[in-house]
């Protein structure tokens, strides 16, 4: 299979994709919403222009191509789209596109147990097009990623005040993986066989540690302070009862991960305490040379 189509190149993982990808001599296409996306890729072979979430400009997107790969979904609701509107509707333009070419793999890359927390707006969503994916007659493989090094930025924020706000004992467990790992792992998934796994990066650290990592980072002490468990289940009752979808649909899924372990599959060789390095150091070049 040497023939591929990005759809959500723009993204995060969609960059580190298509970069992989082409480095391991695939022919790539990009699909994108407009003309000023399309410029910002110059090393691809095709760029397809069309709304996802318009199935009309869809139109031959999928034509000869061998395997779509999805990165396509959105972590806040903007712009009047909803979470359906994306994450399922979108993604099944694009199945409806695939299968009427004859493509031979749909891979598509959701969170990690996505399958266990359903009842999570962003998750319902997202599985809802997990099951019409596999109802499909096409060759298919599910990625469900843990937290992005990108997504772990936020403990670095925090530490540079000099605390940081876990829930419970802080001894929940994860293994976040850098954009760049998931794309080559992602790479690897093209004409394999298997149809769903969890991925991780190389180390599972808890909250806890991810926190130390941080102050170490920034070379500052800081304090963790654990707040009670309960307080973040009130708080997301109180979200979802109180707020609009729209408002609590990233909090929800936070807080409700945050109470928890999730760790995928370890794969991969960058490591978080080397990323956190790397945003201090530009935090400080930033400071000094505003």
């Amino acid at each position: 299979m040497k023939r591929i189509l990005v759809a959500g190149a723009t993204g995060y993982l969609g960059r580190f994709l298509v970069q992989a990808l082409k480095t391991q001599g695939y022919w790539v296409r990009v699909l994108v919403r407009n003309y000023p996306q399309a410029t910002q890729f110059t090393d691809v072979d095709d760029v397809f222009i069309g709304e996802i979430t318009k199935p009309e400009q869809l139109k031959n997107s999928t034509k000869d191509i061998d395997c779509v790969i999805s990165t396509v979904g959105i972590t806040r609701q903007k712009e009047g789209l909803t979470y359906i509107d994306v994450d399922y509707q979108a993604n099944k333009n694009l199945l409806e596109e695939a299968i009427k070419s004859q493509v031979k793999q749909f891979i598509y890359i959701s969170a990690i147990d996505g399958d266990k927390y359903r009842q999570l707006k962003i998750f319902e969503a997202k599985e809802r097009f997990v099951d019409k994916l596999k109802q499909s007659n096409l060759s298919y493989c599910v990625i469900r990623p843990n937290g992005y090094f990108s997504d772990m930025g936020d403990f670095l924020q925090m530490a540079s005040s000099g605390k940081v706000y876990l829930f419970g004992s802080g001894k929940q467990q994860i293994n976040p993986i850098s954009g760049n790992d998931l794309a080559h792992f992602v790479v690897k998934m093209i004409g394999n066989n298997t149809t769903e796994i969890s991925i991780g990066g190389p180390d599972i650290l808890s909250l806890n540690q991810i926190a130390e990592l941080a102050g170490i980072a920034l070379n500052k002490k800081i304090k963790i302070i654990h707040l009670p468990d309960a307080l973040r289940k009130i708080t997301i009752f109180t979200l979802r009862h109180f707020t609009s979808q729209k408002f609590y649909g990233p909090l929800e899924f936070f807080l409700t991960f945050m109470g928890a372990s999730h760790i995928g599959e370890v794969y991969g060789e960058e490591h978080l305490s080397d990323y956190y390095l790397d945003l201090a150091n530009k935090r400080d070049s930033k400071n000094k040379h505003p």
